[in-house]
């Protein structure tokens, strides 16, 4: 038998082996019991501690994770912002080259349009004057032909000019001879024949005139380039240095507008309208006396029977040089018409080169405006994702 003692009441009493197996294992039982609350508590505060710190430290996880994206984010934006800066400033600085460019462009043109009115007003200024001289020459032929008209019958243009020479003959030519050719020994025979010797005799200058008036018989429907033969032959035959058409014929001829040199065709040949039969004598009259000294000194020379071969031949290199330069001088005239239209024709390019230069500087701006964030990432992977990250899921 065991004995125990209570401890509440502090009274012994006996136990057999069973009864003392089972209140142990009551003992047992409520220790165990109470153990495993305690287990259970302390389990349980465990797990809420442990659910704590893990909500804890997902929220940590989640905040640094979050803070990281955002600053992702914040640098997208700035790279975003910084390109976009760029793409505006690339379009500032091409917009501001472009207008200098323009600019440039614009005062290249007005340059060129300013040296294009220049050579179309000198242009039209010089055409308005030959426009005013053929008007003038016109008007001329007109008053011309109008007292031919108005004359008495029987006047012919050779009463005309020989008039005319006569009404100055005593002042202006008072040692010339101008008479009819009547010497038809040879079958035929020039107008007139005008000669002029110097005090010592020498002959100063000779010329052979025919008149051919529209109204003439002869004339009708004749050209003046069907009388130059046979004035060069009557020239040659009655020993005169020059030979002059005075004529009314082909009045609407772009050749025969004034003083004609015709030497090409026949040796010191004119073809001149009527108004220029005393200026065609004085022309011819001036260059002979510019020569005077040297025909004096060839008749000295003659004198004392020397060889001047040499210096007639240098005389009549000087005559035909004046005749040279009278056909120079309309060639000059002609080519400098002719460098004109070509400069007008340079301008034209020019201003189409500048056209087409403003063109191209307008389709680099349209590829300019054309620049976006799309082609700036193209065939760039990383930029893709960061953008395709941002957008709203």
């Amino acid at each position: 038998m065991n004995q125990l003692k209570c401890p509440k009441c502090n009274e012994i009493f006996q136990v057999d082996e069973s009864g003392l197996a089972e209140i142990v294992r009551q003992v047992r039982d409520s220790e165990f019991k109470k153990d495993l609350q305690e287990r259970q508590r302390q389990h349980d505060a465990d797990k809420a501690n442990a659910v704590q710190l893990a909500q804890a430290h997902t929220k940590t996880t989640m905040q640094e994770a979050a803070a990281k994206k955002d600053i992702e984010i914040a640098e997208l934006k700035a790279k975003i912002a910084m390109a976009e800066m760029d793409k505006q400033s690339a379009i500032a600085e091409h917009a501001a080259k472009k207008d200098i460019q323009i600019v440039s462009l614009q005062s290249k043109i007005t340059a060129a349009e300013s040296e294009k009115q220049l050579a179309e007003s000198a242009l039209k200024e010089q055409h308005a004057t030959e426009l005013k001289v053929k008007d003038e020459t016109i008007a001329l032929y007109k008053d011309m032909k109008a007292k031919l008209s108005t004359k008495m019958v029987g006047e012919t243009l050779e009463q005309h000019c020989e008039t005319q020479f006569n009404q100055i003959r005593a002042t202006a030519f008072p040692n010339a001879y101008f008479e009819k050719d009547n010497d038809a020994k040879s079958g035929s025979k020039g107008d007139y024949i005008y000669r002029e010797l110097d005090e010592h005799g020498v002959e100063l200058i000779s010329i052979m005139f025919e008149m051919k008036n529209e109204n003439d018989e002869t004339a009708s429907k004749k050209k003046n380039e069907d009388f130059l033969k046979e004035l060069d032959r009557d020239r040659n035959e009655k020993g005169c240095e020059y030979a002059v058409l005075v004529s009314l014929l082909e009045q609407d001829s772009e050749l025969y507008t004034g003083i004609t040199d015709m030497s090409y065709r026949y040796p010191k040949m004119y073809v001149i309208r009527p108004q220029f039969f005393i200026p065609m004598i004085t022309v011819l009259r001036n260059a002979a006396l510019n020569s005077l000294k040297y025909k004096s000194e060839l008749a000295v020379i003659k004198n004392q029977n020397v060889d001047i071969t040499n210096f007639e031949s240098q005389l009549g290199e000087f005559k035909d040089k004046f005749g040279y330069n009278v056909e120079l001088a309309r060639r000059k005239f002609e080519e400098a018409i002719g460098e004109i239209d070509k400069a007008i024709d340079r301008l034209e390019k020019t201003k189409k080169a500048l056209l087409s230069s403003d063109n191209n500087l307008r389709l680099a701006d349209e590829k300019a405006q054309d620049l976006t964030v799309k082609r700036l990432t193209k065939n760039n992977p990383t930029m893709q994702a960061k953008f395709e990250e941002l957008k709203p899921s």
